[in-house]
């Protein structure tokens, strides 16, 4: 991994990471303005648009802290954007691993914007079978889980491509 090619730009990452928010930002307004803290619709048998509050991390990791855990948050994802932009402005050139990155801070800005203004994540997309339930995430999470397998699979491809 070298530095940043002349022809390759942040820019088109930094878009992709805008519209990942952008998206993220009007779903959650959606939910907001349409279903009460609790409330759940059944969609499939397998899926529910649900609105539900997380003021942790995956999973709602210290989601039962005093309160604390939320500029923690905030300051890590403070921390990887910037870090993130960093590796963009070096790596842009690597399409795959830079697309990776993007949905990755897309998706950290997404929720850093509900921790800011509302003090927890809304989460909405709910996946369950019979009696058991994923934990309800939301578009922001969705982008930085499918950016790390992405990111899984860079690397696998590069190794691949070393031998």
């Amino acid at each position: 991994m070298g530095k940043q090619s002349p022809g390759s730009s942040l820019l088109p990452w930094l878009g992709i990471a805008a519209i990942v928010v952008l998206l993220d930002q009007i779903t959650k307004a959606v939910i907001l303005r349409t279903l009460a803290v609790g409330d759940s619709h059944t969609v499939a048998s397998f899926f529910n648009i649900v609105h539900w509050r997380n003021t942790g991390a995956a999973f709602s990791f210290l989601h039962a802290s005093s309160g604390w855990q939320r500029w923690l948050f905030v300051g890590l994802a403070a921390l990887a954007a910037v870090f993130i932009i960093w590796m963009l402005r070096r790596h842009g050139a690597q399409r795959l691993f830079a697309f990776a990155l993007a949905l990755i801070l897309g998706g950290a800005i997404g929720n850093v914007i509900d921790r800011l203004l509302h003090g927890s994540v809304v989460d909405f997309i709910q996946l369950h079978w019979h009696e058991a339930a994923f934990p309800a995430f939301n578009v922001a999470d969705s982008a930085i889980t499918i950016g790390a397998g992405l990111l899984i699979l860079d690397e696998l491809l590069r190794v691949r491509r070393g031998r």
